[in-house]
């Protein structure tokens, strides 16, 4: 969808982008993405058939869905992946499953809207997987340097997004400007 093809936009502005995976519940969405992004970006771009096609072997990987129930195994995530997961932002949305939060070095926008609003990490400690406290540091404190982030390159690093008011005055007020 849009936050789909937004993230990658975004990634690729950061990161240099070799090969994308794009899945989707509407296999067509996928292929239509697919095509965009190639044309875009000029990096082979594919529709893949299943969720964990398009993770096994992958350095980056977004979830932005809105599902109930985990859409991204643990067991699939290769070591020294990144995983922004800035989908299921209500206490009744999980996107990942118990054992990728529990493999995963864990940022958040926000550590109090994540201990007491998201699902994927409440499973996590109710599964006694992760210890209250997993949250390693907010994005804030990686990007003025107070958290290093990773420190290592086999580690798994997850950010969990579950979006912040001030992001949304930002982009209104850019919107704005710009109109």
């Amino acid at each position: 969808g849009r936050q789909g093809e937004g993230h990658i936009r975004a990634f690729a502005v950061v990161r240099p982008i070799r090969r994308l995976r794009i899945y989707d519940l509407v296999p067509e969405r996928a292929h239509d993405l697919a095509a965009r992004m190639h044309r875009e970006l000029g990096v082979p771009a594919e529709a893949v058939v299943t969720a964990q096609d398009a993770v096994e072997g992958a350095d980056l990987v977004v979830t932005v869905t809105s599902s109930r129930e985990p859409v991204l195994r643990g067991a699939w995530l290769q070591q020294g992946a990144h995983v922004s997961a800035v989908g299921a932002s209500t206490p009744l949305e999980r996107e990942l499953d118990v054992d990728a939060v529990a493999r995963s070095i864990l940022f958040a926008d926000r550590r109090e809207s994540i201990e007491s609003e998201s699902a994927d990490y409440l499973e996590a400690i109710r599964a006694g997987a992760v210890l209250p406290g997993h949250v390693r540091a907010e994005l804030a404190d990686v990007v003025v340097g107070r958290d290093p982030g990773r420190t290592r390159s086999d580690e798994i690093t997850l950010f969990k997004s579950l979006g912040l008011a001030v992001e949304d005055l930002a982009a209104a007020r850019y919107v704005f400007e710009k109109a």
